[in-house]
């Protein structure tokens, strides 16, 4: 065996990257593992032994040196993984494979199904930020009216707009309420509007239970009454209460549905 493909036991250095920019943190104990595998291929039983048997030594001579101590878990893991080499390879006497090894093709398999979930929740992230960028654009221009439809995930879209503090937002709480209220778009689906019941804020909630008493009483609001919206964001409770208040007298009128 090679000596310089022997691990010598270092300080794990601290993770770098571009400032702001998302950091994987590394995983020592996997990169041990696989530093196991490739050392182990081809070897049988006794060749494994003897192997596991220098690691050991080796493991214990780097305790006396201060940096091993902070190795991210490599060393421990090493251990563990020559011995399971040795197990395997009491059983079925070698050359070992590791393409052959039931353990670590189960690990690449579960690492690809997290790859692969992992690029379904960027692209999924992307979408919404292009959602969300698309609907301050519309709110911002003035565009944002009854020709936009809304669309499965709106309220997420929303919510990243207030959280990036984008000024738009207001724009799109009242295209929200006003949807709501009409019952379009995807707010057609009444298992929708229920959901919305616990995704949506209160005030665009107010805002479109509002709208939907003054349609029932008959008034027009074809118009943007904007008066709804401030109410609805000024007090959130009172404007649910004149909503229903508006509902009743509707009902014992007689109002239009």
């Amino acid at each position: 065996m090679n000596p310089s493909d022997e691990w010598r036991p270092r300080r794990v250095p601290e993770a770098r990257g571009r400032a702001g920019a998302a950091r994987t943190p590394v995983d020592y104990a996997k990169i041990g593992r696989s530093s196991v595998r490739r050392r182990a291929r081809g070897m049988t039983h006794s060749e494994a032994v003897a192997a596991f048997e220098r690691a050991e030594q080796q493991a214990h001579l780097g305790r006396r040196d201060e940096s091993a101590f902070d190795d991210g878990g490599r060393r421990a893991a090493e251990l563990a993984e020559w011995q399971r080499v040795v197990q395997l390879l009491a059983a079925t006497g070698g050359p070992y494979d590791p393409d052959a090894d039931v353990v670590v093709q189960e690990e690449l398999a579960e690492d690809r199904r997290r790859e692969e979930a992992e690029q379904q929740h960027r692209q999924e992230q992307q979408q919404l930020a292009d959602r969300a960028e698309e609907l301050a654009r519309l709110g911002g221009a003035g565009r944002l009216d009854r020709s936009v439809p809304s669309r499965a995930g709106d309220e997420a879209a929303r919510d990243l707009l207030e959280e990036n503090r984008d000024y738009r937002v207001a724009e799109v709480d009242a295209w929200l309420a006003r949807s709501l209220a009409d019952q379009s778009g995807h707010y057609a689906d009444p298992a929708a509007r229920t959901a919305a019941a616990g995704s949506l804020p209160v005030p665009v909630r107010a805002h479109a239970a509002l709208l939907t008493a003054l349609a029932r009483t008959g008034t027009p609001v074809d118009g943007d009454l904007e008066f709804a919206g401030r109410l609805a964001q000024a007090d959130p409770a009172a404007t649910t209460a004149l909503a229903a208040w508006l509902e009743t007298a509707a009902t014992v009128k007689g109002g239009t549905a």
